[in-house]
This record gives C-alpha cells, structure tokens and sequence, in this order.
C-alpha cells in the first residue's frame, strides 16, 4: 500500500527525522554564504593597501565599495527568477563558480576602474548566492524547524567575515593585498565541484514543476531509507506557474506581504549597514582610540549571530512577524542607547550588543520569513527581490553617517534618528502579520 501512495514531499519531510541528506545540504548553504561572506567583507579589510599602493584619498576608494553592493543588488534581482526557472541547485553553482572566477580576476586588476568593474562582477554572483542559498535550506527544512535552521545556515556569512578579516591581516602583511583576493577566488572554485557532486536539487521544485522525478525518489528514499517509494507518486501544495516569476509576487494572496517585506528589508539593511560602516567613526569621535572603538563595534556582529539563533528558534515557536515586529522595535531602542552611553564603556558594549541582537538578528529572521511565505514557484524570486530591493536601503545606510556628520548633529540625534527606520520595519512586519490568517485561508483555498 505504501508504494502506490501519493506523497506530499513537504509532509514527507515534515514526518521524518533530518536525514544525512539535509544536514549536507544545509552544511553546503553554510559554506556557500561563509565564502560569500569572506568575499564580500575582503574588500573592506583590504582597502587601506590598495589606498597606499595605488595613492588614492578615501573618497577615490568609494566607488569600489559602491560597485560591490550594486553587484548585490543586481544579482538577487537577477538570479532569483533564474532560480525559480532553471532550478536551485544549477543557479546556485552559476553563482558560486562566477563570484569566485571575478574575484580571482581581482587579483590581477592594474587599475581602480579595473578593480571596480571586477568587484561589480564579484557582487553579482554574490548577490544570487545568499537568497537561493536560504530558499534551498528552507525547502528542505521541517517546517516546525524550518526558522531555526535557515538562520542557523545564515550565520555561516557571519563566520566568513570574521574569518576574512583575521586572515586578511596575515595574507596581507606576508603576500599583499592581492593575495586576499586570490584566497577568496579560489575558495568558491574549489566549492563548485562539491556542490556539484554532494548538493541536491530542491524535491518541492522538481515536484512543482515536474522534473526528474526519479531524482525525487532517490532523495527522498534517503530521507526515509525504510519507506518504500518504488511505486510512489510525488504531490506538493502549490502549482507551477507561467510568465515571469516576478510578476506573481503581487498576487492578490501575495502582493500586501510583499510590499511589507520589501519595506522591513529596505529599513533594516539601511541601519545594519550604516552602524557597521560609522559606528568605529563615531563612538571615536567622542574620543575613544578607533583601536577600542573597532572592539567595540564588533559586538554589533557578535551580537548579530546570537540574535539570530535565538530568533530562529523564537520564530517556530511563536508567530514570526510578531516576533521580528517587537524585535525590530527594540532594536529602535538600543540604538538610542548608543548614543547616550559613549561616556560608558560597559553601558556602550550592552547597547551596541544588543543593537546587533536586534537589528542583524531579524535581518537574519527575515530572510526565514521570506522563504516561507513564498510558494514554491516564486520562492527564489521572493526572497531575491526582497533582498535586491533591501540592498538599495544599505547603500544609503552605508553614506547616511557621513551625511549626518556633516550636519554636526550630535550622538544621541543621530542614533535616535538611526532607529527611526528599525520602528518602521517593526511595523510593517507587524502589519504583515496582521493579515497572516487571511493570507492562509486563500492559499488553502485556492491550492498556493
């Protein structure tokens, strides 16, 4: 009787335990964004080297780091609806492989213009990597499990950065700043033939779409290897779907939900990236060494990393939006702290702590949210778009601190202002939570 059941693959994979086969693809995501995140903070910890070697002021150095986080921008954007398209594993392969052959170009750029153009390429395929890399370990997540292990996959960016820096300061006292890009090229390079061999393709998009179904079964007879699946027939709850996959994001049961994660995207990376790239400049301008002043902004991303385990965690066990809704709130008010605490140390560290917490932490959440409040066919493309459209709010963060410095304002207006946009993300997930029965009602009734 087992072998000519229809099996729902998301139920199959809620009912049974993490099998080998979801660890490894849920280890390989962590690689995937770990490599990411090494390349994209390489070129932060690198600057000050090529600044000295090419003479160039810190404005020249601008438009370097403005060309990375356009890249971004524009692979999510691009790389998602390819995703929901040719398939998540092959993209993501595109993606990895191009970022590493970009970066390792890097290596050899004879000019600024040169390293721009090849950072802009680099961000691309970073920019794909991240989103699919979270859809990928969505999808094969028990759903009552799903938060925790999506933003404990994410925090593998986290790793890479930190690992970026600390090698940087080696490599580049001992071979050059060339050589960082080297590392982080061939990196990537070397992941593509084990994600090539070991990485599964999502079952739910092969479902949806009616591909390789005998793929199907042999991943799903490793799930469960008890099960007996030789005559089995594959279902999922949602329905391929025509057209351009952007296009079904502003479906009736999809379009208040996604205008209110584009929103909390666009307001949280704004502030995630205008704190990581001021906060040194700021908490030393109250006369604290940039040596203490860096520590101490590094307890913004330690803080990051244990806000989003424990949100994750917080999320499959209570509603999300209203737990990423609060959090964004209270974020809001730990910035503000930062401003009125510089004239104490230990004060200043819980702020800046539990800022990271807060704001990085949700980011981190919000990502989970996306890929489970899209269907299958749009899912990739969901979380992209969100993603693409959240970069654009990054690249104001990351020049809003020099704006605010020019005015003069002093700390706490300027950290009071830098949590306004974190109140605004809180409310739109609590908005978007608003209207999560209705939302779940349509999906039931109309099979999405």
């Amino acid at each position: 009787m087992t072998s000519h059941r229809t099996i729902d693959v998301q139920e199959f994979i809620n009912r049974h335990k993490m099998s080998a086969t979801q660890w490894v693809t849920l280890l390989m995501c962590f690689l995937i964004v770990a490599v990411d995140g090494f390349d994209t903070a390489a070129i932060g910890f690198i600057a000050p080297a090529i600044r000295a070697e090419w003479g160039l002021t810190p404005a020249g150095l601008a438009p370097l780091f403005g060309a990375g986080l356009a890249g971004l921008m524009a692979g999510a954007l691009l790389f998602g609806p390819l995703a929901d398209r040719f398939g998540r594993k092959r993209i993501l392969m595109v993606c990895v492989g191009f970022f590493g052959i970009a970066c390792l170009a890097s290596a050899d750029s004879t000019s600024l213009d040169m390293l721009v153009m090849l950072r802009f390429l680099t961000g691309l395929g970073l920019g794909g990597a991240m989103p699919n890399s979270v859809t990928l370990s969505s999808e094969y997540s028990p759903e009552k499990h799903r938060s925790a292990l999506v933003t404990t996959m994410f925090c593998g960016f986290t790793l890479g950065s930190a690992l970026g820096g600390v090698l940087a300061a080696h490599i580049v006292a001992d071979f050059g700043w060339r050589a960082v890009l080297v590392v982080g090229g061939v990196l990537p390079i070397l992941l593509v033939p084990v994600l090539a061999r070991v990485l599964p393709e999502s079952v739910r998009y092969l479902v949806v779409n009616g591909l390789r179904l005998d793929q199907v079964r042999r991943v799903l007879q490793r799930i469960a290897p008890s099960e007996n699946l030789s005559q089995a027939r594959f279902a999922a709850p949602e329905k391929a779907q025509a057209g351009f996959p952007v296009t079904h994001l502003f479906d009736a049961n999809l379009r208040r939900g996604t205008l209110f994660l584009w929103l909390a995207f666009f307001m949280s990376l704004l502030v995630i990236y205008l704190l990581s790239s001021w906060l040194p400049t700021l908490i030393s301008s109250t006369g604290m060494t940039l040596k203490n002043a860096s520590l101490v902004t590094a307890m913004f991303q330690v803080g990051g990393t244990v806000g989003a385990i424990s949100l994750g965690q917080l999320m499959d066990r209570f509603n999300p939006q209203r737990v990423l809704g609060l959090t964004y709130v209270l974020a809001a008010a730990f910035t503000a702290l930062i401003g009125n605490s510089t004239g104490n140390t230990a004060l200043l560290v819980a702020a800046v702590f539990g800022a990271g917490f807060c704001v990085s932490g949700a980011q981190v959440g919000a990502n989970a949210l996306a890929a489970a409040f899209y269907p299958t066919a749009t899912r990739a493309t969901g979380v992209s778009w969100a993603s693409g459209i959240g970069r654009i709010g990054s690249v104001l963060g990351s020049m809003a601190g020099g704006w605010m410095l020019a005015l003069g304002w002093g700390l706490p207006v300027v950290f009071a202002l830098v949590g306004i946009p974190a109140v605004v993300a809180g409310f739109s997930m609590l908005a978007m939570g608003r209207t999560e029965q209705a939302q779940l009602a349509l999906r039931l009734q109309t099979g999405h």
